[in-house]
């Protein structure tokens, strides 16, 4: 059984930093392309950064400079260190792994930014 399980999230002040943290079990996690996404109110999932098994990180232009994402394979968990914070990031953070066409989502994490 394949389990995502977020966690770290919470209320910060605009300016200040969260680290998410998603735990994968069940699947073989160093071969999985990891992402951070997020879904404001109203508005659509997107993404915000994915790191491959190889490759390149990618980042949404709106986090680039303020978020990184890393992973830690022996511990089967990626991170997303945001700093920064604006009130415009708050929104559910979900976390995906994919493998071909395998693709599985964490139940989610919410960050709130407000004064």
């Amino acid at each position: 059984q394949v389990q995502l399980v977020e966690s770290g999230g919470g209320l910060v002040q605009p300016g200040g930093s969260l680290r998410l943290s998603c735990a994968a079990s069940g699947i073989i996690f160093r071969i999985y392309h990891m992402g951070w996404y997020r879904q404001a109110p109203g508005n659509a999932r997107e993404l915000v950064a994915t790191i491959p098994s190889g490759g390149s990180i990618n980042y949404a232009d709106s986090v680039k400079g303020r978020f990184t994402i890393s992973r830690d394979n022996a511990k089967n968990t990626v991170y997303l260190q945001m700093n920064s914070l604006k009130p415009e990031d708050a929104a559910i953070y979900y976390c995906k792994a994919q493998y071909g066409i395998f693709t599985h989502w964490g139940q989610g994490t919410q960050v709130t930014v407000s004064p």
